[in-house]
Formats: structure tokens, C-alpha cells, sequence
């Protein structure tokens, strides 16, 4: 029998099948739909099937990673209009068994058949071999998890450290969490560290004139969907065309950095550090600079700690869908 196996984003969903024979790293199938233009996730599953002339009998269980808290079973999408439960799931599917799990936790089962191509490393630190594990994965919101050692193998546990305050680190960033705070009733990591925090950041400085916005600039964000790309593109591809963008790169990566280090402390990662999602792919040449390491780093008299984790960049931009696939592969 099949596995329906997918990665449920507020942005979009990627659905693929699996066999026990192929395993998690080789799907038959795989297709991926714009998560807005669908009412729930079995419409979209439901039209997968059907794109493949695939016999619902043929799949008899189902994992997805979902980008919200899993509770009881149940989960609300944080970007998404969306409810959604096993129970529910398993029945509209006619499925014998559907599985949610929280999208990081998905990436963290995906964490040990990660090989070669699949990882960047920023920082080759001394990795301890059953030392704890985190990951953060910035992406339109802002994700984390862990996995730790229980003797045997790496148990991944969920998080939802990127609701937790943001903590600013310096006088750009406090400034940056006063002007937040007139706008938001929670100032969160992720209102400052994922797609939404790079418009955040950017208006700060802007509305605090750090610099002059170009008007090519200004015409090209209000022509944008979505202005994140255009501030990120910007500072990576022509910097010296508006300080606006390069320093919202800057701060960006400064805040990325000590949110890294904030879990990596919180979780005592000596396994590790892994950053997933889109936005650290893109960004790579950014994170290499010394901007991310140093911010990463300075805590204080645990800085040396610090230094010796490993840090990467998870490549491979199907990790969550894998992962979901491996967990789904291994259920009963």
C-alpha cells in the first residue's frame, strides 16, 4: 500500500506518494498547489488524486507536515484559514491512518538521511555525535524544533519558540522593538526573523530615516505582491542601490543569528544547528558574513560553547516533505 505524505505551508502545499519499496527519498508522484485557492487540505488532496488517476484504494495512510501547533491531533494553520484533524482526515480520505505533524518537527525526522548536496555548512564547530540538535527554518513565519539523543536514535520534539518575544541584542534592535510594539500587540521572533519580519524591519528604518527610499525603490514595492523579495534581491544583487535594503539585510541577519543562538543555548545543541526553510537558502552569501556568526555567538561566558556547535543550512528544499514521509513510512 501507498503513502500520501505531504508539506503544508501557508503559502503552498506539496503533496507526493510514497512506497515502502521506493522509501522517503524517492516519490512516485508529487505535485504542489497554491494554499490560498483551496478551502482545506482534503480539496487539495482530492484533486492530486484525481491529477493522477490514483485509486483512493491504492493509499491506505497519510502524513503532513503542517505549519501550526499540533494538538490532540488537531491543528490550525497559523497562516491559513484551516482546520484540520486525523480522525478527520482519515474518514474524508478513506484512509486506515493520517498522521499531523507540526512542519519542523517533519524536518527534524528529516535531519538524519540528510547526506552530501543536502547541507551548507556555515560553521563545522565539533559536533557531538548524541548531542541535542536544533532547527530553525525562517520562512513566511518563523519555525523551530529540536531532536534529542535517547540513547538508541534522535526523538524530534516540537516548538513554537518563534512566537516568543523578540529579544533585541542592541540599540537598532531595541529601536526596531519600540516601534513594533506601537503596532503590534505581541512583538514575536517571528514579526522580526521570517518573510513577515523583513517589511517590518525595513519600515522601521525607513520611518526612522535612517535613509532616503529611491523612488525606483518605492514604485517597485508598491507594484510587489509581496515586498519581501524585492528588499532581499535588492540588497544581495546591487547593495550600493539603496542602503534601505542593505541594512535591513543586515539587521535581518543579525536577528537570525541570535535567535539561532537563543535555541541553540535553550536546547543545548552540541549535535548541531540546522537552519531550514526558504529564506536561509536564499540568502546564503548573506548568512556567511561575519554579521551572522558574531550575533550567533556572543553570549556572554558561553561564547566558546557557542563557537564549537555546527552550524548548516538545510539545501534540500523538500526536507519537511521527506521528513513527513519518513515518519509515514515507519507508522504501523
Amino acid at each position: 500500500m501507498l503513502l500520501l505524505a505531504g508539506d503544508i505551508g501557508g503559502t503552498k502545499t506539496t503533496l507526493a506518494v510514497f512506497s515502502p519499496e521506493a522509501g522517503a527519498r524517492q516519490p512516485l508522484a508529487e505535485a504542489t498547489f497554491p494554499s490560498g485557492d483551496a478551502d482545506s487540505l482534503e480539496s487539495i488532496a482530492l484533486a492530486f488524486f484525481d491529477q493522477l488517476k490514483l485509486d483512493l484504494d491504492e493509499v491506505d495512510r497519510a502524513c503532513f507536515g503542517v505549519a501550526g501547533p499540533v494538538v490532540d491531533g488537531t491543528c490550525k494553520i497559523t497562516n491559513l484559514p484551516w482546520e484540520m484533524s486525523e480522525t478527520q482526515l482519515a474518514a474524508r480520505l478513506d484512509l486506515k491512518q493520517a498522521k499531523l505533524l507540526n512542519d519542523l518537527v517533519a524536518i527534524a525526522h528529516c535531519i538524519p538521511i540528510l547526506e552530501g548536496d543536502d547541507l551548507y555548512t556555515l560553521n563545522r564547530g565539533e559536533r557531538d555525535p548524541e548531542g541535542n540538535i536544533a532547527i530553525l527554518a525562517p520562512g513566511t513565519g518563523l519555525g523551530e524544533a529540536f531532536l534529542v539523543w535517547d540513547g538508541t536514535r534522535y526523538l524530534p520534539l516540537a516548538s513554537e519558540g518563534g512566537h516568543a518575544d523578540f529579544a533585541p541584542i542592541n540599540a537598532v534592535q531595541l529601536g526596531l522593538l519600540r516601534y513594533l510594539q506601537e503596532r503590534f500587540e505581541h512583538v514575536s521572533s517571528e514579526r522580526v526573523c521570517s518573510g513577515m519580519g523583513v517589511p517590518n524591519i525595513f519600515a522601521y528604518l525607513k520611518d526612522s530615516r535612517y535613509s532616503e527610499e529611491p523612488e525606483w525603490l518605492k514604485q517597485k514595492l508598491a507594484q510587489a505582491e509581496d515586498p519581501t523579495p524585492v528588499i532581499i534581491n535588492t540588497a544581495l544583487e546591487d547593495p550600493l542601490s539603496s542602503e534601505l535594503c542593505d541594512a535591513t539585510l543586515d539587521v535581518f541577519i543579525s536577528i537570525i543569528g541570535a535567535e539561532a543562538g537563543n535555541l541553540a543555548l535553550t536546547v543545548m545543541s552540541t549535535g548541531g544547528v540546522y537552519l531550514g526553510g526558504g529564506i536561509p537558502r536564499r540568502i546564503l552569501p548573506a548568512l556567511e558574513t561575519v554579521t551572522f556568526m558574531q550575533s550567533f555567538q556572543r553570549k556572554g561566558r558561553l561564547s566558546n560553547l557557542m563557537a564549537r556547535m555546527p552550524i548548516h543550512v538545510i539545501m534540500n528544499p523538500k526536507a519537511a516533505l521527506l521528513g513527513a514521509a519518513r515518519y509515514g513510512l515507519s507508522m504501523g
